[in-house]
């Protein structure tokens, strides 16, 4: 499976261009995240909110790797899409993860959890 569709793809890079003047101000958009990727065989898990649309393949959002400590940030989609769990299995995208809260709701509770929970 691609992890990310075309449609989705556009959707983080309007996120993105709409962000970049924003970004470092109190302006900062909150967006819902846009997409939830997994490690089906590892409990890593990212919610993506946009793409840097200067670095198409840098994205950011949640990521949580698995190991009690969640944080916002950037993430390469190349390096995404090499990575394997204990089994091998690639990254995989929730094909039926809706957000029904904005990025900075999820990330509190993920901090107070220590872990994503969507």
């Amino acid at each position: 499976m691609q992890i990310l569709t075309q449609d989705l793809r556009e959707k983080l890079l309007a996120n993105g261009r709409q962000q970049q003047p924003l970004r470092g101000t109190d302006g900062e958009i909150d967006f819902m995240p846009v997409v939830k990727l997994f490690t089906p065989d590892a409990g890593a898990t990212w919610l993506l909110t946009e793409i840097d649309p200067d670095d198409p393949d840098i994205a950011f959002g949640l990521c949580d790797l698995g190991l009690g400590c969640p944080e916002l940030g950037s993430v390469s989609l190349t390096e995404l899409a090499s990575v394997r769990g204990r089994l091998g299995l690639p990254v995989e995208r929730d094909r039926h993860f809706r957000a029904d809260r904005p990025l900075s709701a999820y990330a509190r509770e993920a901090q107070r959890l220590g872990h994503i929970r969507a």
